[in-house]
């Protein structure tokens, strides 16, 4: 018979064991194998001011997993905004991929390159390093239990912008190819925009920028903005008018309020209800459920 020592002992190491898997690291990866293209050696190191980090050289993806019986085998790499100066790094990294593993799919924060190149156009480095990490994730599918034709992307402000690039270029890279990774399709299965900046042309603000290259084959979006968005929520407006203009599934959400930024800050107010709009979207197109079993006849 167990004593009551001997049953509080071994909850005691379940406990421990649970808490150690829910505290295990993200797998971290550098998505290139030397320096990226047509940037240079880094000159200064990374800087963190407060939950903003800037001069980033070398671009990492971290692959965070949620718990085994939640995980639908779907996965979302996330874009931080800041610019394309700075990566907001908590509020819509980190907190973005908490969420995301809550509701079962495997979140991947991406560290692009910033600030932007003086040598490049000012998204192209933040369009090269998600593009790579669009095709590493999906060429590591299997390796990591994951279904390659339900891996989303999710980008706020800068990251926004960069949603818009890299559904709408992956008919063709960035970059020059460097290996077999470059092989594998960067075409993400479908995208959410969440106060996404520097889609529309200035100053009319009623035009998608032509590097946004919306087709019928830009995969199914959702936009979120504020009214009172800095940026002008034209951004959003226009950049649905595209899509749906183009055929493209896309839903647009503009709240009130909210400013710009809100991302994963807890409101009371409208906005702060975007995630559950986003689930409710991800729910009714499926990307969070596995393609039902084909029957041979």
């Amino acid at each position: 018979m167990k004593t009551t020592a001997s049953i509080l002992t071994a909850w005691i190491i379940a406990l421990s064991a649970h808490i150690a898997a829910a505290a295990d690291p993200p797998l971290v990866l550098n998505i290139w194998p030397a320096i990226p293209p047509g940037d240079v050696p880094a000159t200064q190191p990374e800087k963190t001011t407060g939950t903003m980090l800037t001069n980033v050289s070398t671009p990492t993806i971290s692959v965070y997993r949620p718990e085994k019986d939640k995980d639908t085998g779907a996965a979302i790499l996330v874009f931080p905004g800041g610019g394309f100066t700075a990566l907001s790094m908590e509020n819509e990294g980190t907190n973005v991929i908490k969420w995301l593993n809550s509701i079962g799919v495997t979140g991947v924060l991406l560290k692009y390159r910033v600030p932007n190149r003086a040598s490049m156009p000012r998204f192209m480095a933040g369009l090269e390093d998600a593009q790579r990490a669009i095709a590493i994730v999906r060429s590591k599918a299997t390796e990591w239990n994951l279904d390659p034709h339900r891996i989303g992307v999710i980008g706020f402000s800068a990251g926004g912008r960069i949603v818009a690039d890299v559904t709408t270029n992956f008919d063709k890279l960035s970059y020059d190819a460097i290996d077999d990774t470059d092989k594998t399709s960067t075409r993400p299965d479908f995208a959410l925009a969440i106060y996404p900046g520097g889609i529309v042309e200035k100053p009319n603000m009623a035009k998608v920028v032509a590097d946004v290259r919306i087709s019928k084959q830009t995969p199914p979006t959702f936009i979120a903005i504020a009214t009172n968005d800095r940026n002008g929520s034209e951004n959003a407006v226009y950049y649905y008018l595209a899509l749906k203009n183009a055929g493209v599934s896309a839903e647009l959400h503009i709240y009130s309020d909210g400013a710009h930024g809100f991302g994963m800050v807890p409101s009371t107010e409208p906005h702060g209800t975007w995630t559950a709009r986003a689930l409710d979207w991800m729910n009714y197109h499926k990307f969070l459920q596995p393609a039902a079993p084909t029957t041979q006849p």
